[in-house]
């Protein structure tokens, strides 16, 4: 880290070349625990798959990718698609971040 702060990179994800975040939306018609573990390696094995959500409603599964541009998302997709069989991929790319915090609010519970 130091060094990316020496070179002037510091923690700018366009200078990382990361600078593109991408939502992706997958639908799958197979729901067994084969394709589920399946699809569980493959995400984890992306780099560029930064969180993965299993989701209720006609999204199965949804990404948060960082890419570089369009061309690297190209190539993570088609990464994806070979990995496992999917019925429908949709994407997104984020315009603008208006809000990030990795913070967690933490609210207290009442004891009965």
């Amino acid at each position: 880290m130091q060094r990316l702060k020496e070179t002037g990179v510091g923690c700018d994800p366009k200078k990382l070349g990361v600078g593109m975040t991408v939502f992706v939306a997958v639908r799958t018609n197979q729901h067994t625990q084969t394709w589920a573990d399946d699809f569980t390696r493959a995400v984890r094995d992306i780099p560029e798959v930064i969180e993965v959500y299993r989701m209720n409603g006609e999204t199965d599964y949804l990404l948060r990718m960082v890419v570089s541009d369009i061309d690297d998302y190209d190539r993570v997709y088609k990464q994806l698609i070979r990995a496992v069989p999917l019925y429908d991929v949709s994407s997104s790319f984020a315009m603008e971040q208006i809000k990030y915090s990795p913070a967690l609010l933490v609210k207290p519970t009442l004891e009965p």
